[in-house]
């Protein structure tokens, strides 16, 4: 495994860090593969009964890393894809420990989860069309699924920065808690679901995701179609430029 994601296991817990904390935890495609086999290899232990994801540092995650691995956009959207489809297919739980902030890609991650902690200072944002791009990552599905259409699409073309207890007042988020009982509070949920009974917490988790995120196969397709296109504009890469001059985009009229 990488230095990019960190590993441990304890009591049946599997806990993934994203070790990124000099880029805000922002990665690149060989790490969101990578991070989509961790789930399914968990997934697939007996002795594996929970997964948590988190951030090292600051940040959760702030998506991809616009300045670091290159990659083609079918690679790259694929690699994304993998691991929404691992966390929301993988029978075990996922918990989301969202110390921070949560960008772009990320929020695909937080929310595929199925339970998601946040610490008070943490926020959620959705900034792709500021660089030219869609929201992916399963967002076209997964934000509205939690939020609602209207306040998705306020996320989405507006880049509403979602702070952390409006997340849990909109049904984004299952707890805020302070940033020092964070762990805590995400080591005691994820016990109780590690010494709870297995296939029927399997059972819950299917039964919900086939509810309400029956449209996320769909959505991952349609991210792909259109982000594989967006990715080789000329406004993304202006988006992108201008994010890394940190100056206004100037988009093609």
């Amino acid at each position: 495994m990488s230095e990019d994601l960190l590993r441990s296991v304890d009591a049946g817990v599997l806990t993934v860090t994203i070790n990124r904390p000099q880029r805000m935890n922002a990665f690149g495609v060989t790490a969101a593969a990578e991070l989509a086999g961790i789930i399914a290899g968990a997934d697939a232990d007996p002795q594996i009964r929970v997964v948590v994801i988190t951030g090292a540092g600051r940040a959760f995650c702030t998506g991809a890393d616009l300045a670091g691995e290159p990659a083609a956009p079918e690679r790259a959207m694929d690699a994304v894809n993998s691991y929404v489809r691992a966390i929301a297919d993988a029978s075990i739980p996922v918990i989301a420990k969202v110390n921070g902030p949560c960008a772009g890609m990320a929020v695909g991650l937080a929310l595929a989860c199925d339970v998601i902690f946040a610490a008070e200072e943490a926020y959620f944002l959705l900034p792709f069309v500021g660089i030219g791009l869609m929201p992916d990552a399963g967002t076209t599905a997964l934000v509205p699924a939690a939020v609602g259409r209207v306040r998705a699409m306020g996320m989405a073309l507006l880049g509403e920065r979602v702070r952390a207890a409006d997340a849990l007042t909109a049904g984004m988020v299952t707890a805020v808690v302070p940033a020092e009982r964070l762990d805590h509070a995400v080591a005691a949920v994820a016990a109780g679901l590690a010494a709870g009974p297995r296939e029927a917490i399997a059972a819950t988790k299917r039964g919900v995701n086939a509810a309400t995120l029956g449209g996320l196969d769909g959505a991952l397709r349609r991210e792909t179609e259109q982000q594989v296109n967006l990715l080789q504009t000329p406004d993304h890469r202006e988006g992108v430029d201008a994010l890394l001059s940190k100056r206004p985009a100037r988009f093609a009229e």
